[in-house]
């Protein structure tokens, strides 16, 4: 399962990869926000990684105006790996060397045709679990 969160800046942008998502049939769960109103995009930052911490999800798609705030927020969590993704080339890299949970971009920065190939990528790319990528992963981790 993938867990949804977007503040208002992201929100446009989380209502195409929803759709995209239910094309895929993928199984995801919206944690919000549910329209446009400002928010503090913390909250759903913060939403997403227990989901992941917990279980309920695998990963997680975060979009915020830039995608910047919103992965330092994810990133505060010990067990997240949030990467800040605006190109297909770095979602495909994240997920094979840092074995990135969580995927953020910014809605005022990616438009939607490129932010579905972008998760299209984060999704089904495995990790690669080259020893050297877990070495350093245990070493950001500790």
């Amino acid at each position: 399962m993938i867990a949804l969160g977007c503040d208002h800046g992201g929100y446009a942008l989380m209502q195409e990869i929803k759709e995209h998502l239910a094309e895929m049939g993928e199984e995801f769960k919206d944690y919000g926000t549910f329209d446009e109103s400002p928010v503090d995009y913390p909250i759903f930052a913060k939403q997403v990684a227990n989901a992941i911490l917990d279980g309920t999800a695998d990963k997680g798609i975060l979009i915020c105006g830039t995608g910047i705030g919103i992965s330092i927020a994810a990133n505060r969590f010990e067990g997240i790996r949030c990467a800040h993704c605006h190109d297909v080339y770095s979602a495909k890299a994240t997920r094979l060397h840092n074995n990135a949970n969580v995927l953020a971009m910014g809605g005022r920065v990616v438009g939607p045709g490129l932010a579905n190939m972008i998760v299209d990528t984060f999704l089904k790319t495995p990790f690669s679990g080259e020893e050297r990528h877990i070495r350093r992963i245990e070493m950001i981790e500790d």
